[in-house]
């Protein structure tokens, strides 16, 4: 560590001079506010987790996900300061409904007053109130919250504890890692001192993302499970249902956390190998009862037909122009045709798991499925064993196919995969 990250972590174990309560004048303020264990436990002691996700984990998506195992979902991110101040915003992003449970509320935020009126919106519908401390996308540099924010650990204490002395609900936090695991350490550990009743750990740098993606450190998530007190839930590498409790048993963690791969395949929780016009056709349903966006119905349904639309391209073109419930139904209904005369002419057994040279999944581009990354450079290839093996080198110019839509799965069987989960 350099004598800055020296300074930064001796900082941090003082007792800051804006911790204006004691835990034990908290905890008389707040006496029946859940904490640690105990919220985790009235839960119900989550262990599969849908992550917060822009645009995506809406109230629908989170219904359908429910459906499929999920012990607990996130709300997408949302900006403490538009949520607080432009009730247009507010009423289009935050839904609830009594099915909606446990639910966590995440915000991205840079100013403690702020942040604790916007999570006084939310608290008598939520469970907790997070804090996005993972987001590493340029909006959030721009926006200054996020993980770029981890350089600034008294500012993430201040919006911490000031959710912790004052919210009537718990608060929880989800972080990235260091490239040092001492500093990622001491940085959780200081997330903790600051209130956070459960921290997630996203097992990834800030500089990890678009095709820099690579694989997530699960010695470092083990590493903060070690080090803290409270709940711990990781964050990355998760592909398949077995690779949950592969999670489990590397980092001691309470629960995982999945973004992507529950994109793709909203049923990974409950194990089941499903057809995706199934699970597009659940969710359409929801969200005939479920007010939802076109814009999030429609990238929804991208996702769930990822490996059919460049096979169906002319669908693909009409689910681009679709603004209505209607249209998305008829698409789903044509490509539901479509994928019905695919499966019949195919001899695939979903009871025969079959594996391609690099170990990963063959499925029929009609199965729901997790995104697969694509590298083109062989000499840099990551087989399943090290996807999953934490102390795997992490592949810092890793092409990221997947986030240029659905002609990066065209002529996959030529092309070596590395299989990364975005944010």
């Amino acid at each position: 560590m350099t004598v800055a990250d020296t300074t930064t972590v001796a900082a941090a174990a003082k007792v800051p001079e804006h911790f204006t309560m004691t835990e034990d004048e908290i905890i008389a303020k707040f006496p029946t506010r859940l904490r640690g264990f105990d919220l985790y436990r009235k839960m119900g002691s989550p262990k599969n987790i849908v992550a917060p996700m822009v645009d995506q984990s809406e109230l629908a998506w989170r219904m359908l996900s429910r459906n499929y195992g999920a012990d607990l979902c996130y709300t997408p991110m949302f900006n403490a300061k538009i949520f607080l101040n432009e009730q247009k915003y507010r009423d289009e992003q935050w839904q609830t409904n009594e099915t909606d449970r446990p639910v966590i509320v995440q915000f991205c935020a840079n100013d403690p007053d702020i942040l604790l009126k916007a999570a006084s919106l939310v608290a008598g519908q939520a469970d907790a109130v997070d804090l996005n401390l993972g987001c590493p996308q340029h909006i959030a540099r721009r926006g200054h919250y996020g993980s770029f924010l981890m350089d600034e650990w008294d500012l993430v204490s201040k919006l911490i504890r000031k959710l912790h002395e004052n919210l009537e609900i718990p608060v929880t936090a989800k972080i990235r890692v260091f490239p040092e695991v001492e500093k990622t350490v001491e940085y959780a550990k200081m997330v903790e001192a600051a209130g956070a009743q459960i921290i997630t750990v996203h097992g990834r740098l800030r500089e990890q993302k678009g095709h820099k993606t690579g694989l997530a450190d699960w010695t470092k998530i083990k590493a903060v499970k070690d080090a803290v007190k409270v709940p711990v839930f990781a964050n990355g590498n998760i592909l398949y249902q077995e690779d949950i409790q592969r999670c489990i048993d590397a980092t001691n963690v309470e629960g995982v956390m999945t973004a992507e791969t529950n994109l793709y395949n909203p049923a990974l929780f409950s194990g089941k190998i499903l057809p995706s016009w199934q699970l597009a056709e659940e969710y359409l349903e929801i969200c005939n009862d479920v007010p939802t966006k076109p814009a999030y119905i429609r990238a929804h349904l991208f996702k769930l037909f990822r490996y059919s639309l460049p096979i169906h391209t002319d669908l693909r073109q009409k689910l681009v122009e679709v603004k209505e419930m209607d249209g998305f139904w008829q698409f789903v209904k044509d490509m539901k045709v479509r994928l019905i005369a695919d499966a019949e002419g195919s001899d695939f057994d979903p009871e025969v798991v079959v594996v391609d040279e690099f170990g990963y999944r063959k499925y029929p581009h009609w199965i729901c499925q997790p995104a697969l990354r694509f590298e083109h450079d062989k000499e840099h290839s990551k087989s399943k064993r090290l996807l999953n093996e934490v102390q795997a080198d992490t592949p810092a110019d890793a092409t990221d196919c997947a986030t240029g839509g659905c002609d990066a799965v065209d002529n996959e069987a030529k092309r070596q995969k590395t299989v990364v989960e975005s944010v």
